[in-house]
């Protein structure tokens, strides 16, 4: 558009000025609430600050000194107060060590074949670490088992195949597990396809086991018929 007669001409710094001048005033406007949220932002900080050292960290040195007198308990063969300690544990607190009790928890009543009571810890366990979580979930695998819940039993043991991303040794542990259940299930084909992937992909699995997998894979095959 062209410009006007006798119209001053704007230069680009009174524009700047301007919209300057325009943002100080909105913020000047704004100011009360801006203060305002900037003080909540610092209120969730200082809360969140307290929590963590004040009762977040006590709580987990507490939880992880009631744990090693339980793991004590434990390696002494007083598996009863340990059990009790373990669960009182996982009762107080809600925290990376009362995780650990719990898994603690499940392997004793795994062992007093109190298998329900035991996929109730693994039940609500985090699972987490290329060891330890696919073994809690191989754990309530066998819980399932027990309680012939072979459904249940195969996705846990899926988990904890998938967990044990493929590692040589753990892998195929599980994978045993899983054909031994499609076995009671009479899901021959689905076992014998377990057994060729491990005669295929897990060598090292067979060799350090002595694992005979053709023995299962023949009698698997023969079963489902081919």
């Amino acid at each position: 558009m062209a410009q006007r007669k006798n119209e001053p001409v704007r230069t680009k710094l009174e524009e700047v000025n301007e919209s300057l001048t325009s943002t100080a005033q909105k913020l000047e406007e704004n100011k009360k609430y801006i203060y305002w949220v900037v003080g909540a932002i610092m209120a969730v900080v200082v809360l969140a600050g307290g929590y963590y050292y004040g009762i977040y960290k006590p709580n987990e040195a507490k939880a992880k000194d009631q744990i090693g007198q339980a793991d004590i308990e434990y390696l002494m063969q007083d598996t009863a107060k340990a059990l009790k300690d373990y669960e009182k544990v996982c009762d107080e607190f809600s925290n990376k060590p009362a995780e650990r009790a719990a898994f603690n928890a499940a392997i004793i009543l795994y062992q007093q074949g109190k298998y329900k009571e035991a996929a109730k810890y693994l039940e609500d366990y985090d699972a987490a670490g290329n060891v330890v979580g696919p073994a809690a979930k191989s754990l309530l695998g066998d819980c399932y088992v027990n309680q012939k819940m072979y459904d249940k039993a195969i996705s846990a043991f899926d988990a904890a195949i998938k967990m044990a991303d493929k590692n040589q040794l753990y892998a195929p542990t599980f994978m045993m597990k899983k054909a031994t259940v499609l076995h009671a299930q009479k899901k021959y084909a689905d076992e014998a396809a377990i057994y060729q992937d491990i005669k295929d992909n897990y060598i090292q699995y067979t060799q350090n086991y002595q694992v005979n997998i053709d023995k299962y894979l023949e009698r698997a095959l023969a079963l489902s018929g081919k």
